[in-house]
C-alpha cells in the first residue's frame, strides 16, 4: 500500500484540498432538531458521511465522540469505517501526546490494528518531539499519517509556540523536526504533516517540511479562503473547515452544497 502522503496526494487531486470536519457539538445536535445523545450523535455522522463521500479527506473530532463514552467510540468506529468505505480519507483530530509505553498505547489505538485507527491522526508534541517517535514509527508501520500541532490559532499557543530557543521559535523547531523525519523516510511526498492555523499572522517557514499541512479555522473562525495561498511557503495545504459549513444542515444536500462552496473557494490551492 501507498503511504499516506502518496495517497493524500491522489485524494486531493481528485477531489481537491478541502478537509470538512464532523464536529458533533450538543449545540449543533440541537439545531439539527437531533437528540443530545448516542443515538443523536449517530444520526448526525450519518448525515456528514453521505454529505461528505465526494470529498478527500474527512476530519473527526474526537473528543465529542468521547464525551459519550463507550456509545460514543462505538459510533465514532462506524464512522471512520463508513468514510472510508466510500473511498474518503479520515484524519482523526484526538491531539493524543505523551511519553514511553503511554504514547506506544496510543499509537496502537490510533494509527495501529486498532477500529479506531483512522488514516491520520493529529499529535501534540509538546513534551518534546522525541516523545512521538512510538506514533510515527506505528503510523509509518502501517502506512498511516500524523498531523503535528505546530503553529495554533488559540491566543494561549503563543506563549509556548512563539517562544525562542537556540534563535528559533519552538513552532519552527517542530516544524524542522517534521521535515527531518520526513527526508529520513526517504518518500518523496512525506506522510507526516504539521498544524498551522488559517488566522496566525507570522506563520513558520514551511518551505522544507516535505508534508502536508492542516490548516484549521477556515470559515467561522476568521480564515479567508483567498487568503491561505503560500502560507509559510508551504507546498500542501489542507484548509479545514467545521461550523462554516455545519451550520447548513441538516439536510444531505444543504451540507454537501455548503462543503462543495469551500472545496471552490481553496480549489486554487490544489
Amino acid at each position: 500500500m501507498d503511504g499516506f502522503g502518496q495517497r493524500l496526494a491522489d485524494a486531493v487531486s481528485a477531489r481537491g484540498p478541502l478537509c470538512p470536519g464532523i464536529d458533533p457539538h450538543p449545540e449543533l445536535m440541537r439545531a439539527w432538531g437531533l437528540g443530545t445523545d448516542a443515538d443523536g450523535l449517530r444520526e448526525f455522522c450519518d448525515i456528514c458521511v453521505a454529505a461528505f463521500a465526494g470529498f478527500a479527506i474527512v476530519k473527526p473530532q474526537v473528543a465529542f465522540f468521547e464525551a459519550y463514552g463507550a456509545a460514543g467510540f462505538a459510533v465514532l468506529e462506524g464512522t471512520i469505517a463508513a468514510l472510508r468505505e466510500a473511498g474518503v480519507l479520515v484524519l482523526a483530530d484526538a491531539k493524543r501526546g505523551d511519553i514511553g509505553s503511554t504514547m506506544a498505547a496510543y499509537a496502537a489505538a490510533w494509527a495501529g490494528d486498532s477500529p479506531l485507527a483512522a488514516d491520520a491522526v493529529t499529535a501534540s508534541p509538546y513534551l518534546g518531539f522525541g516523545s512521538l517517535l512510538p506514533l510515527l514509527d506505528t503510523a509509518a508501520a502501517h502506512g498511516r499519517g500524523v498531523f503535528v500541532l505546530a503553529a495554533t490559532s488559540n491566543p494561549e499557543g503563543a506563549s509556548v509556540q512563539r517562544a525562542t530557543v537556540g534563535g528559533r521559535s519552538v513552532a519552527q523547531s517542530i516544524v524542522d523536526d517534521v521535515a527531518a523525519a520526513n527526508l529520513a523516510a526517504g518518500q518523496s511526498l512525506g506522510s507526516v504533516g504539521v498544524v498551522v492555523g488559517a488566522t496566525v499572522s507570522d506563520p513558520p517557514d514551511l518551505s522544507a517540511l516535505g508534508g502536508p499541512v492542516l490548516v484549521p479555522g477556515v470559515g467561522a473562525q476568521g480564515g479567508r479562503p483567498e487568503a491561505l495561498g503560500g502560507l509559510g511557503g508551504a507546498k500542501r495545504l489542507l484548509p479545514a473547515v467545521s461550523r462554516e459549513v455545519l451550520r447548513s444542515g441538516p439536510a444531505v444536500a444543504d451540507l454537501r452544497q455548503a462543503a462543495e462552496r469551500m472545496r471552490d473557494a481553496v480549489a486554487y490551492l490544489a
